[in-house]
């Protein structure tokens, strides 16, 4: 494994390029949440994250030096043989150029959905963009403009003005979910429900893969 910091200057280039980035982990399931939920996907973690949520649940994700640059052509003709709806996550996923890795995928026949928090303006070919904003960072706007799904986490009661901001400035396609805090769940579930039920435009996500014990 190459530490980024010490790369040479063509190694650089090539993280640039998009062609080799940092993976933390690549796995085939079942999508867990959201408007694909229950979907068989094959998901690829990449690693780096200068957001920092208190809440996440992939802090190891964070650190993009802990993780292995792979070749990204040789990586997208792999998974591509397995399935060809690939979700990519992070970490924060947008922090890479995206452009070669798409296009690879789209060569192998492959829909790419990405899940980011929007802190950074989008690259590559995405045929489902579903954006979970965080307090930490602002949302580029062209990744507002184009989100297919909003997915806002439900932490606390200030969270629903948070989420309506957001709302506010998606489009009108966009799909809108409330996900609460999976350690929240007890505290905070009864509240969303009961939101939902009064503010029938969002729908309620719920992470099926942690209930039915699957990455």
């Amino acid at each position: 494994m190459i530490p980024i910091s010490s790369l040479s200057e063509e190694q650089s280039a090539l993280l640039n390029e998009g062609k080799f980035l940092p993976v933390m982990e690549h796995f085939y399931t079942l999508q867990g949440e959201g408007a694909h939920a229950g979907k068989a996907a094959y998901f690829v973690r990449l690693g780096g994250c200068d957001v920092g949520c208190h809440w996440c649940d992939v802090k190891d994700s964070w650190d993009a030096e802990a993780h292995p640059l792979m070749d990204m052509n040789a990586l997208a003709q792999e998974i591509s043989a397995i399935s060809k709806t690939i979700v990519i996550t992070g970490g924060e996923p947008l922090m890479w150029n995206l452009n070669f890795f798409t296009s690879k995928l789209k060569e192998f026949g492959a829909t790419i959905h990405i899940e980011t928090s929007g802190a950074y303006s989008l690259s590559g070919q995405l045929d489902w963009i579903t954006l979970s904003p965080k307090k930490r960072a602002e949302v580029q706007k062209d990744v507002l403009a184009k989100a297919s799904e909003l997915k806002c986490i439900v932490f606390n009661n200030d969270d629903y003005r948070f989420a309506e901001e957001h709302a506010a400035q998606v489009s009108i396609d966009c799909k809108l979910y409330l996900q609460v805090e999976w350690s929240k769940r007890e505290s905070m579930t009864p509240s969303m429900v009961e939101y939902v039920k009064a503010n029938p435009k969002w729908n309620v996500s719920v992470q099926t893969h942690k209930y039915l014990d699957i990455p």
